[in-house]
């Protein structure tokens, strides 16, 4: 446990970081399950929709260094090509 007034401090920074970050998380991956239950659906307006949102809370959390920005891109394009090809079928 921390002693010192300044660790005490450190600890309950951490604690909520961890928790502010946790909370971040668990909304990206709300907002992804969203896109592809549109997917699912298959309709392209909705799909289109979600993904917009998705998007820019993705953005987001990279921005933030919650994610890897190769992270945010990789799960971007594989939503888009999905979103794509059920437009083109």
């Amino acid at each position: 446990m921390a002693n010192s007034p300044q660790a005490r401090k450190r600890a309950r920074q951490a604690e909520k970081r961890r928790q502010h970050n946790a909370a971040m998380r668990s909304m990206v991956r709300t907002y992804l399950k969203k896109v592809n239950a549109a997917i699912a659906s298959g309709d392209q307006q909705s799909a289109q929709a979600a993904y917009q949102t998705a998007v820019s809370v993705l953005d987001k959390a990279t921005r933030k260094g919650k994610f890897h920005p190769n992270k945010a891109a990789r799960h971007k394009s594989r939503m888009n090509a999905k979103i794509k090809a059920l437009a083109a079928a």
